[in-house]
């Protein structure tokens, strides 16, 4: 378990290219199946919300969020190894909700690994609902791994 780090204040900052290189090493540290820079780099050019959260001006995490007429969809949340289990993801989940609600995003969705029980605990907690199953969607150890499919309505004005 790690020791618990001093939180400073928490901003978010949109990424830009030049900070692929930084994210595409953070993703590849925290996920055994980490996303290449050129997709990161796709996302930004595509203009989809790519938040970085940033304490104290250092990158401690960030969100890819695509949105589409009146949908959401949560592409990738990660939050740096030595920053985890502080709250932050939740933090970064709320603030990926709310520029769903700025973009007039009714529904959010997203896929997440059965295995990944702190992220499925975090998603159910912050008001998602398995909605569906995709079977074989990621690649894992053992060949493929089934992904949750997720959904939380969102508040409409």
């Amino acid at each position: 378990m790690n020791a618990r780090r001093e939180i400073g204040a928490v901003t978010f900052e949109p990424m830009q290219a030049a900070h692929v290189p930084a994210i595409g090493i953070m993703d590849r540290r925290n996920y055994e199946f980490a996303w290449t820079d050129g997709i990161f780099r796709d996302c930004v050019k595509a203009g989809y919300i790519c938040p970085l959260l940033m304490i104290d001006g250092e990158i401690v995490g960030y969100g890819i969020l695509q949105i589409g007429a009146d949908e959401a969809h949560l592409l990738n949340l990660c939050i740096d190894e030595p920053w985890q289990r502080q709250g932050l993801a939740r933090t970064l989940l709320e603030h990926l909700v709310d520029e769903s609600v700025k973009h007039k995003a009714q529904v959010m969705f997203l896929e997440v690994r059965p295995s990944n029980t702190r992220a499925v605990a975090l998603y159910q907690q912050s008001g998602f609902n398995e909605i569906g199953l995709r079977k074989n969607y990621y690649d894992s150890k053992s060949g493929r791994e089934d992904a949750l499919v997720m959904a939380r309505y969102l508040p409409t004005d």
